[in-house]
């Protein structure tokens, strides 16, 4: 009975294991080696997720000036085909979409004014008037570093209605 109960005595005191709050060596060996692990794998995500960040950015802009040359055009389209005594001419009509763009591009300070092209201004009733605007589009910074490399990009419109 002796040796039961002095087994049962070295299991229940703990006798050649480790105390519950002590680390083993390997343990805080590991731990100094990944010390710097979470900086270096955040320098290898960060410029993907900017280029990501900025690319989405570059994408709206790029959609929300092709909606204001879209509308600009139909503006001048609209402009020109409603009934007036004297009908609008076409210098008119650009300078409708001249200040429609003026007010609502993005244009981030470059001086690039669109082109408008008028045809059948002044026409008779049911005749079609076209305007088409077109606009190099610069971006704002992927666009721009992107530019030398693929070429400008052109941004166009065009909206045909029938004189009134």
């Amino acid at each position: 009975m002796e040796t039961a109960k002095t087994g049962a005595l070295s299991l229940s005191s703990g006798a050649g294991r480790k105390k519950a709050g002590a680390a083993s060596p390997r343990r805080g060996r590991g731990r100094r080696l990944q010390r710097g692990v979470a900086a270096v794998e955040f320098a290898l995500v960060l410029p993907v997720l900017l280029l990501l960040l900025f690319g989405i950015i570059e994408m709206g802009l790029f959609l929300y000036d092709k909606a204001v040359i879209t509308n600009a055009s139909r503006e001048g389209a609209r402009a020109g085909v409603v009934l007036k005594s004297p009908k609008p001419t076409t210098s008119d009509i650009q300078t409708v979409v001249t200040n429609y763009t003026s007010s609502y591009l993005l244009t981030f300070g470059t001086q690039n004014t669109p082109a408008v092209v008028t045809t059948g201004a002044g026409g008779n009733f049911g005749q079609p008037l076209s305007v088409t605007v077109s606009w190099q589009y610069n971006g704002l910074a992927l666009g721009r570093m992107v530019a030398p490399i693929t070429g400008a990009i052109t941004m166009s419109a065009t909206t045909v209605m029938n004189n009134e």
